[in-house]
């Protein structure tokens, strides 16, 4: 019965590791899409730095 638990435990975990690497996938993609081709000034200077910083083009 011990080792059922842990099958389980193990499968929550690994389904909760998957949905919070989505979401941190969408979010960077947000990021990227709209921050850095943004034309909103007050967007791209936000985040002008250290898009630079990373080598990030957004001129």
């Amino acid at each position: 019965m011990t080792t059922t638990i842990q099958t389980n435990t193990t499968a929550a975990s690994s389904a909760s590791r998957a949905f919070q690497l989505s979401l941190s996938a969408l979010l960077g993609l947000f990021v990227i899409g709209f921050v850095g081709f943004s034309h909103m000034e007050i967007a791209h200077n936000a985040a002008h730095d250290y898009r630079h910083s990373m080598a990030f083009p957004c001129h």
